[in-house]
């Protein structure tokens, strides 16, 4: 009775905790429960997973091969009894503590205020979006899940089902998949949905845009990136439920003209940004623009496709003016993109009548890879009532002059880019003129792009000359410069890199009046001083 009574007391003993040993904390419970000793499995954690895997050898084995080894080390079964036998026994232990519970620490995680954790968790989604974050902490404790799970923090979501590139059957029982999903997302998560973008949906946008409808009336923005079926209901449904709703993206999508045309007759007058795929249908819609249906359109992007369109784009610019006026700059500016275009900017009649022109446009992108019909005279008619433009980007422009751009009625230009890309014909390029750009806007320009312009090695060091002729003792502020391609000299390079403290970008590929080993393109202030420091020892020292 005695020595059973001892066995079970010193059974209770090993499982106290020795005196001063903190309490497990949860991440090593958990590891113990998904991979507990002696169990034959291993664990292997990175960024966005936890692979528990197979040990070397099935844990049976080595668990004999233990034993076998104990055995071999323990004395026979009588030589124990009689060494027992000879040692006195030890009196009882004493009653043990009552044992602890071998739980989870929940640790400071649990102790913070939801109100904090709130906070917490919004500067996170703020910077890096919902996801994944808000699924992983939503797994972490109680209070954690709760915080995870108010609908304030799921203000972006991009919805795109999985198996994309599987065949058409096994993309739509996907699609089915998770739109069950979001029958319960979207009225417990989604409530305060404010931006959504949903990619890939080939044959269940319908049900998707009927579910934010009718649980997400706080929605502001939509895109749908290469989504089929989108018909006139959907979206005139979306815009009288959603009333404020005011940005589009539709680009690379699959969508009837007459649907957007309902779309922007319903939702035009609270309309700000608006994105496109130039396609055969565009027609119509820029005509609805140019009827005045989007007086409050701030944004506007026309784009082409993966299938290039060649069709040229009539785009009357008078009448575009005149149908997105934005005549009381505010706080937020006006952008117009006419991508990779190619688009004729046909006049309203005969004798062209100055439009009222954009007075908040910041952004101008007339950009194209291929020939298009930009002048200094279609830039005038585009920008004569502009004087805040910030960027202004003329890539693959080749009729545009530095004459044309110096006439141009805005005086704090941030951004210039008139770099010519695969560019065959360079005979027509104007071989001088760049001074009248630097020394315009030198004390503003942040990112310049000469790549590819014909300009002469004097023309180019007399412009970045302007650079450090800057009045006042004041620094430029130009932080990005790209050469690419053209004649610019040793001495001019070194005289704008000491010049220019702030420079962070230098493109000097192709440049054939460097020396050999300079000419490449130079990130950071480490590798911009380098190449300074090159640039001087490579320059002839004066006699």
């Amino acid at each position: 009775m005695a020595s059973s009574a001892a066995r079970r007391a010193r059974r209770r003993v090993r499982g106290v905790p020795p005196a001063g040993a903190r309490a497990r904390s949860a991440e090593n419970w958990w590891w113990d429960r998904l991979a507990p000793s002696g169990s034959g499995y291993h664990l292997l954690q990175a960024d966005s997973m936890l692979l528990v895997l197979p040990g070397p050898g099935p844990a049976r084995a080595r668990a004999q091969r233990r034993a076998a080894r104990r055995a071999q080390r323990l004395p026979p079964p009588g030589a124990r009894a009689a060494a027992a036998k000879a040692k006195p026994r030890p009196a009882p232990a004493p009653a043990p503590a009552p044992e602890l519970q071998q739980g989870p620490d929940p640790g400071w995680g649990d102790r913070i205020p939801l109100e904090i954790l709130l906070q917490i968790f919004g500067l996170l989604v703020a910077a890096d979006g919902p996801m994944p974050f808000l699924g992983r902490a939503a797994r972490v404790c109680r209070r954690w899940h709760d915080a995870a799970s108010q609908p304030a923090l799921w203000h972006t979501v991009t919805l795109s089902p999985p198996l994309t590139g599987r065949p058409t059957l096994g993309g739509a029982k996907a699609e089915k998949k998770l739109l069950a999903s979001l029958e319960w997302l979207m009225p417990n998560r989604f409530s305060q949905l404010q931006r959504l973008t949903l990619i890939h949906w080939k044959s269940q946008v319908y049900p998707v845009l009927k579910l934010v409808s009718e649980s997400c009336p706080r929605l502001t923005f939509l895109k749908l990136s290469d989504c089929h079926g989108v018909t006139p209901g959907t979206l005139i449904m979306l815009a009288k439920a959603c009333p404020q709703l005011h940005s589009l993206d539709i680009q690379h999508s699959l969508v009837e003209s007459t649907a957007v045309v309902s779309f922007l007759e319903e939702a035009g007058p609270r309309m700000r940004k608006l994105w496109l795929t130039y396609s055969s249908q565009t027609t119509a819609i820029l005509g609805a623009l140019l009827g005045s249906c989007c007086p409050q359109l701030q944004v506007l992007e026309v784009s082409t496709g993966i299938n290039r369109n060649s069709t040229p784009l009539q785009l009357p610019v008078e009448a575009l003016q005149k149908g997105c006026p934005q005549l009381q700059p505010g706080p937020c500016s006006q952008v117009l993109r006419l991508l990779n275009l190619m688009w004729l900017p046909k006049p309203s009649g005969r004798v062209v009548t100055p439009g009222p022109g954009f007075p908040s446009l910041e952004e101008l992108c007339l950009a194209s890879s291929t020939c298009n019909f930009v002048s200094n005279e279609v830039l005038g008619r585009l920008l004569h009532g502009s004087p805040n433009l910030r960027l202004l980007d003329l890539r693959g422009c080749a009729r545009i002059t530095p004459a044309g751009l110096h006439d141009l009625p805005c005086q704090e230009l941030e951004q210039l880019h008139l770099g010519l890309y695969g560019m065959l014909d360079r005979l027509t390029l104007a071989k001088e003129g760049s001074p009248l750009l630097t020394q315009k806007w030198c004390h503003t320009l942040r990112e310049l792009d000469l790549s590819g312009q014909g300009f002469s090695e004097k023309d180019l060091d007399q412009a970045l000359a302007a650079f450090s002729g800057i009045p006042g003792g004041s620094h430029p502020a130009l932080c990005s410069l790209n050469l690419r391609g053209t004649r610019v000299t040793a001495s001019s390079v070194s005289s704008v890199i000491s010049s220019c403290p702030g420079l962070l970008y230098l493109n000097l590929e192709s440049c054939r009046c460097l020396p050999r080993g300079l000419k490449r393109a130079y990130r950071g202030p480490e590798e911009v001083q380098w190449c300074l420091e090159q640039l001087l020892t490579s320059l002839p020292s004066p006699s």
